[in-house]
Parts: structure tokens; C-alpha cells; sequence
């Protein structure tokens, strides 16, 4: 039974050497394989670096200058520009009139419409000065009253005057005749027939008649003067007229300085840059706040190289920077007739020899047409971009 077995173990061993064997030769051949697949790869042609990343930059440049092409294509009738404000008026409000504020109906920041009342000044003193032209006028007209009458008065008394002096004058001169007649009688006759006495009387009745009518000449003189004195009267009716109109502008002047007591909005606006507050004494002149109306437009300042097609009427797109989502549009109102730096406070003087050039901006009104809500406003100095849409 040993012997069996011990040739069992060489034989099953004998067999495992044969299978190590076989194995060995397997894995020599697939490796010999693995060699020749290797050296068929690197017998290949390989391809050339880079040629892929070429293609898609060229595919890049080509799709930009379309775009390029597409986006000059869309703006080439559009000009724009970041120097542009909005703009309005802004109308300055002083009173006429001093005194201390007795009423105010305003706020900053306050909408009020046209004509209502703001502010209210003291008008005591001013009811009273207007109390006084009225006083003052009737007189005047009293007295002109006066002397149109005396007008009337003259022209109908100074002629029937004229007609007494000179009726006057004529009984003088009968008189007169009458006692140069008895004058003569009584020196003409014997000195025995008469008395002494009876020629001093005649004497005297001829001296008195020769008075008598030097008299009626003066006053036929002075009634005489009818023209001249009826036209003095005239004067003094004239000069009471003018009294009376002296008077009547006084009147005037008062209700004016009266009504210059109440100051009420002379638009529709916005209060702003409010100074004054209830009590405070007012002087006449002196800026107390300031009205924004509703009137609101667009300044753009465009280079003068964006003006040669630009002309009024021209469509115009806004953009606000504190509002992005409101679209507006409006149009070309107009250019101004000069560069802004040609109307500053301090022009360039380039006649000194220190000329350098520069673009030269232009300021172009724009108005607004729609986009703005009803009853609402902009701001006055807000940035704005607009794009005009040239039509030539």
C-alpha cells in the first residue's frame, strides 16, 4: 500500500510541472503578442499637434465680426451720448413787499397748483396806505369838481361882465357929455346972469363925468380880458385833473402793494429750497424759495463731430441712470447756436497763443414725448443717456 501511493504523489506532481510548464509558455506568447500589437501602433502615422484649437479660434473671429458687422448695421443712424441731464424751470420766488409772515401754506417738497396761496404777508400797513390814496383822491377830485364849476361859472359871468362895463361906459361918456354941455352954458353966458356957484357945480358934474368915464374904460379893459381869465380857469381845471390822476395812480400803487402781501404759485410745480419759515421778516427782494414746474426737457451735451446729420424732430430714446426701467422718448427741439464753453463765465481765449484743440460739446434740447406717468415729474439734474435716431 506504501508503494501505490508514494507513485500516486511522483505521478500528480509530474503532472503539476507539466501544467507550471504550459502556463509559462502561454504567458510568453500573449506577451510576445502584447510586443507585436505595440509595434504596429507605433508604425501608425500620428496626427499633427494643434490644428483643432486653430479651427475653433477662426470659427471664434469669424462670429464676432458678424456680430460686429450686425451691430454697426443696427446703430450706424444712431449718435449717443452720457453727457446729458435733465433739465426745467426752476422759477425763483421773492416778495414785492416787506413785512412779517402772518400765513404759510407750503412744505418742501410740497405740489401746489397755479394760484394757490403760499404765503401771506402783515397787510395792515399797506390796508392803511391804500385807505389814505383813497383819501387823497377824493379830494382831488372835489377840487377838480370845484373848478369845473367855477369853469362854467366864468364863461357865462366874465362876457355879461364885458357887457356891464361897457354899458357903464357909455353912460359915463353920456354924463360927461351932459356935463361938458352945462360946463359950457355957464362960461358961456354973462357972469351977471349966472351965479359962482352954478359954475363951480358944473365945474365939478364935468371933473366927476370925465372920472366917471375913465373909470368905465378900466373896467371895459378889464372886462376885456374875458379870454385870458377863462383860460386861467381852464388851467386850474387841467391841474386839478392831473391831481386827481396823481391821485388815482397813488390808489393804484397801493392796491398793488397790497396784493403784493399774498404770494401765491405762479405754475403748477414743486416747492424747493424753502427759507422761510412763519413769523419771519421779509424783506422785498430777497429769494425765499424757489418753484420746479412740470415743464421737464433733456440738455444733452453731443460733440460737434455728432452734429452734421442731426436736425429738429429727430426721434430720441432716453435712458435715466436712477431710473433703469422707465423707457422715454422724445425728440430734437433744437441746438443751441453755440458750444457751451463759448457762453461759460470764463470763454477760452485762444488768441493768447495757447491754443490746444478740443472737441467741443454743444448742448441740444431734447423734449420729452411720452414714458412719464400722468401728474409725475423728473428731477432736475439727473444723468440721462439718450440715443438719437438720425433720419438723414
Amino acid at each position: 500500500m506504501s508503494d501505490r501511493d508514494d507513485s500516486d504523489t511522483q505521478d500528480e506532481a509530474r503532472d503539476r510541472e507539466s501544467d507550471d510548464a504550459n502556463g509559462k509558455d502561454k504567458q510568453d506568447e500573449s506577451g510576445k503578442e502584447k510586443d507585436k500589437d505595440k509595434d504596429k501602433d507605433n508604425d501608425k502615422p500620428r496626427k499633427k499637434p494643434g490644428k483643432k484649437p486653430l479651427i475653433i479660434l477662426g470659427i471664434v473671429v469669424v462670429v464676432l465680426a458678424i456680430g460686429a458687422f450686425i451691430w454697426w448695421f443696427m446703430t450706424r443712424n444712431q449718435v449717443s451720448t452720457d453727457d446729458a441731464y435733465t433739465d426745467g424751470d426752476a422759477v425763483t420766488i421773492a416778495p414785492k413787499v416787506s413785512g412779517y409772515v402772518v400765513t404759510m401754506n407750503l412744505d418742501d417738497n410740497r405740489f401746489v397748483h397755479k394760484g394757490d396761496l403760499l404765503i401771506r404777508i402783515d397787510p395792515r400797513d399797506y390796508q392803511a396806505q391804500l385807505d389814505q390814496a383813497n383819501a387823497q383822491l377824493g379830494l382831488a377830485q372835489a377840487q377838480l369838481h370845484a373848478a369845473q364849476t367855477q369853469l362854467e361859472v366864468a364863461r357865462v359871468q366874465y362876457p355879461a361882465q364885458l357887457a356891464q362895463a361897457q354899458a357903464q361906459e357909455q353912460t359915463a361918456r353920456a354924463n360927461l357929455a351932459q356935463a361938458s354941455a352945462a360946463y359950457e352954458r355957464q362960461h358961456s353966458v354973462d357972469i351977471r346972469a349966472t351965479s359962482q356957484q352954478n359954475i363951480d357945480t358944473a365945474n365939478a358934474q364935468q371933473k366927476s363925468a370925465q372920472a366917471n368915464v375913465a373909470q368905465a374904460r378900466a373896467q371895459v379893459r378889464t372886462a376885456s380880458l374875458v379870454p385870458q381869465q377863462i383860460a386861467q380857469v381852464v388851467a386850474t381845471v387841467d391841474e386839478r385833473r392831473q391831481q386827481v390822476r396823481q391821485a388815482e395812480a397813488q390808489v393804484e400803487s397801493a392796491q398793488l402793494n397790497l396784493s403784493y402781501t399774498e404770494l401765491r404759485a405762479p405754475a403748477d410745480g414743486w416747492i424747493t429750497k424753502r427759507n422761510v419759515q412763519y413769523g419771519t421778516f421779509l424783506q422785498a427782494g430777497t429769494s425765499i424759495l424757489t418753484l420746479v414746474t412740470t415743464r421737464v426737457w433733456v440738455t444733452a451735451n453731443f460733440k460737434e463731430s455728432q452734429l452734421d446729420r442731426m436736425q429738429p424732430g429727430d426721434k430720441v430714446d432716453l435712458d435715466v441712470d436712477a431710473y433703469p426701467d422707465m423707457k422715454l422718448h422724445g425728440h430734437v427741439d433744437s441746438v443751441q447756436l453755440g458750444s457751451g464753453s463759448r457762453f461759460s463765465a470764463f470763454p477760452a481765449e485762444n488768441a493768447t497763443g495757447n491754443f490746444v484743440k478740443i472737441v467741443q460739446r454743444v448742448p441740444v434740447k431734447i423734449v420729452i414725448d411720452d414714458g412719464l406717468k400722468p401728474g409725475t415729474s423728473l428731477p432736475l439734474g439727473l444723468s440721462v443717456v439718450p440715443t438719437v435716431m438720425l433720419r438723414h
